[in-house]
């Protein structure tokens, strides 16, 4: 009887040690090759997906002891999404290690102020961040949009433009909105007014949409922002192109006299007040313009032609700069 359990144990011992070589000879064991292999790790990916992607690569050997391994060293709870660099003849631990520390690869997507929501969607989309319908979307979907804490049926002028860092695999349609809308709201949080203003958030961005559209000269923006301000003082029309523009489905290119009479919700040659919404997304200079405007009586200006603006305080004075400047 004492033999048979000596001779179990020796054979429990055996294939112990076996298998400890076996799983040994795996862990230490680095991947061959040189240079740096890109993987997308997609979001929500269990271990084995994870281990399959790494072993396409060819960074590890599709094997149980890659789970094994996971699992003693606690890395499969910690292993992240998203784009990650990863240099060839490293061992399986060390593959796990970097995936575990999160360190993605960031790319960094810049939008400019001034763009419409579809612009936006199209910069995202280019690149493959997004599909576009779906941005839009989003973007227009009450219910999400009013959980991200604006009560409006759309985005337009609350995605903000700035530079993002997205990360494959874990940048998405909703995350990016999302991000945008969060940092809309934290700007505004900064520049918002003391006092409570004669005009709500919504149409203070919505003429800081307009502004925006109006002048590619940040020391003109106050100005303008003040001209406007002004009309809506005298129950003037704002009669700016740019809200007649976002208001043609069809628009070539060419703003005609016709356009100009044309009735829709954003023409303000035909409308009085503000559009319903902004006509573009506006930055941070654009809104500040409308909160803190120039002070000056002008209710007019016409384009130079050079980047800049004749601001003239009566029609007298603005037909005049007309003639001149738009002959």
């Amino acid at each position: 009887m004492r033999s048979l359990l000596f001779w179990i144990l020796g054979l429990f011992l055996l294939v112990a040690g076996g298998f400890g070589a076996w799983y040994a000879l795996y862990v230490t064991t680095p991947a061959p090759g040189s240079g740096t292999v890109t993987v997308v790790i997609p979001k929500g990916a269990g271990v084995r997906r994870i281990g399959a992607l790494l072993a396409e690569h060819e960074l590890i050997r599709n094997d149980i002891r890659f789970l094994v391994l996971a699992r003693l060293t606690h890395a499969g709870t910690r292993l992240q999404a998203g784009e990650f660099s990863i240099p060839r003849g490293l061992r399986p631990a060390e593959v796990l290690e970097l995936l575990a520390r999160g360190k993605a690869v960031q790319h960094l997507v810049t939008i400019p102020e001034g763009l419409t929501m579809e612009e936006v969607a199209a910069v995202f989309a280019e690149n493959g961040w997004v599909n576009s319908a779906k941005f839009l979307t989003l973007c227009r979907d009450p219910a999400f949009i009013h959980h991200l804490g604006v009560q409006q049926d759309q985005l337009e002028g609350y995605l903000f433009p700035d530079t993002y860092a997205l990360i494959r695999g874990k940048s998405n349609a909703t995350t990016i909105i999302t991000t945008m809308v969060h940092r809309f709201l934290h700007v505004w949080k900064e520049i918002a007014p003391e006092k409570k203003s004669i005009l709500t958030r919504h149409r203070i961005v919505t003429l800081a949409s307009i502004v925006e559209k109006e002048t590619a000269n940040p020391a003109e923006r106050p100005l303008i922002a003040r001209v406007f301000l002004n009309r809506l003082n005298r129950s003037m029309r704002l009669q700016s192109d740019p809200t007649v523009i976002y208001g043609l489905p069809d628009f070539n290119g060419n703003l005609t006299r016709k356009d100009l009479r044309r009735a829709t919700p954003y023409n303000t040659y035909v409308i009085d007040g503000l559009p319903p919404g902004p006509i573009c997304n506006p930055g941070r200079a654009a809104l500040e313009a409308v909160l803190h405007p120039a002070a000056s009586p002008a209710l007019y200006f016409v384009s130079k032609n050079n980047g800049s603006h004749q601001f003239s305080s009566t029609l007298t004075e603005h037909n005049r700069a007309v003639r001149k400047y738009q002959k």
